[in-house]
């Protein structure tokens, strides 16, 4: 690493330090809080199941009745889910449906394929053990005992758990709303005539879908001039209604560079180089509205694969916190390399690589930081460590796309 570079760990321990975790509060249908952030921690009121019941189509019965393993026991009566059963006399059986609860008495269910009709009884050709084929009252939930920690993203069975115990709504953080711009006279939209020396805007497309994968209010200014004072006027209008401002591009020293100046006449700004590859050059600080309101700021490298990468390395945990989330580290899995990297650079590189059908990963050849199509082919990123060699059959840690984008 080279003299007054951060390394990763530090620059993303500066960033998480400084996110400010929106204070602001909705309550919204658990129905519709899947993917947003929970405030405040829930408990069961209920005890679930909130009595025994049985987990399977079948008889249920004393066990000691069905020692010979073949009892003939009269049938009393039919319990389906959501009825009240009778107490169970010794020496018959009951009727039950998955979900039903136990009758008073029995202690064990058989199971209908161990089981024949045979009249107004049934000859069961099984000995069950006490509790076969029971779930007990409570062996879900508690009463009382919490179900969700604030601070998680709530996923699908969140809710649905959420829901199981009879919570209607839940208490939410608001969205965090980030505006976005991108920088460079020579960006054009797809769908315009492309001029010579000139490029198709990729990034708006990642950055938008990213931000919009994480759950934000996303604002979308488009492409700011080259120009100083149009770049200061467009943080300003930004930072008046949002709580994160994202750029792309013009974040390094050049004459055509404007978004450092820009942000240190509007607020304040740290200018990093990171020991990362790719990436490097990352801006971090704040912009000042007129109302003193103030937006935080983050400049990404304008190289698409470099605006990828450190957008999920180092915005996508800050992101999560300022929406207050506790756990913002995705997990990495220890998997096999089956290539060589014998060249490694003196700064921790993020390599795309993807999963063989051998349980290993293969490495995309190309690994510049304008070649997209990595991104696209690959699967996730092997971390892999400075100056660190790669032999085929090696153990290295890969972040797959599905820990990344959650």
């Amino acid at each position: 690493m080279k003299p007054g570079m951060l390394s990763v760990d530090e620059a993303l321990a500066f960033l998480l330090e400084g996110a400010r975790p929106v204070a602001e509060t909705e309550t919204l249908a658990t129905l519709a809080a899947a993917g947003r952030v929970l405030a405040q921690a829930q408990h069961s009121t209920i005890t679930v199941p909130a009595v025994d019941n049985t987990s399977m189509d079948g008889y249920a019965v004393y066990s000691a009745d069905c020692a010979s393993g073949e009892a003939r026991l009269p049938v009393t009566q039919r319990i389906p889910a959501g009825s009240v059963p009778r107490p169970l006399a010794r020496g018959t059986a009951a009727r039950i449906f998955t979900g039903a609860p136990i009758p008073p008495g029995a202690d064990a269910v058989v199971m209908q394929e161990s089981c024949a009709q045979e009249g107004d009884a049934v000859i069961v050709r099984h000995k069950p053990q006490a509790g076969e084929w029971v779930r007990r009252a409570g062996e879900d939930i508690r009463a009382g005992s919490e179900i969700l920690a604030a601070g998680v993203k709530l996923r699908p069975q969140d809710t649905g758990l959420a829901a199981s115990v009879g919570i209607a709504a839940l208490p939410l953080y608001r969205r965090l709303k980030v505006a976005v711009f991108f920088t460079g006279d020579e960006l054009v939209m797809p769908g315009e005539p492309l001029p010579p020396g000139r490029i198709y805007n990729s990034n708006r497309y990642t950055l938008n879908g990213l931000l919009q994968l994480f759950g934000c209010e996303v604002t979308d200014y488009g492409i700011v001039p080259d120009q100083l004072e149009a770049t200061r006027a467009m943080l300003r209008q930004a930072a008046a209604a949002n709580d994160l401002i994202v750029t792309s591009g013009g974040v390094s020293v050049g004459e055509e560079d404007h978004i450092k100046p820009a942000v240190e006449a509007e607020g304040k700004l740290s200018m990093w180089k990171i020991a990362v590859k790719p990436g490097r050059p990352l801006a971090f600080g704040e912009v000042s509205a007129l109302d003193a309101r103030k937006a935080h700021f983050i400049g990404l490298p304008g190289n698409p694969v470099s605006s990828f990468v450190t957008f999920l390395i180092f915005v996508r945990p800050f992101i999560l916190r300022c929406q207050g989330v506790s756990r913002v580290a995705p997990l990495g899995y220890p998997l096999r390399a089956d290539f060589d990297w014998p060249k490694p650079d003196l700064r921790r590189e993020f390599l795309r690589a993807k999963l063989n059908a051998a349980g290993g990963l293969d490495l995309y050849p190309n690994q510049s930081s304008a070649v997209l199509s990595s991104a696209v082919w690959g699967d996730g990123f092997i971390d892999n460590p400075a100056k660190q060699a790669i032999r085929r059959g090696d153990t290295v840690t890969f972040f797959p796309y599905s820990e990344l984008f959650q």
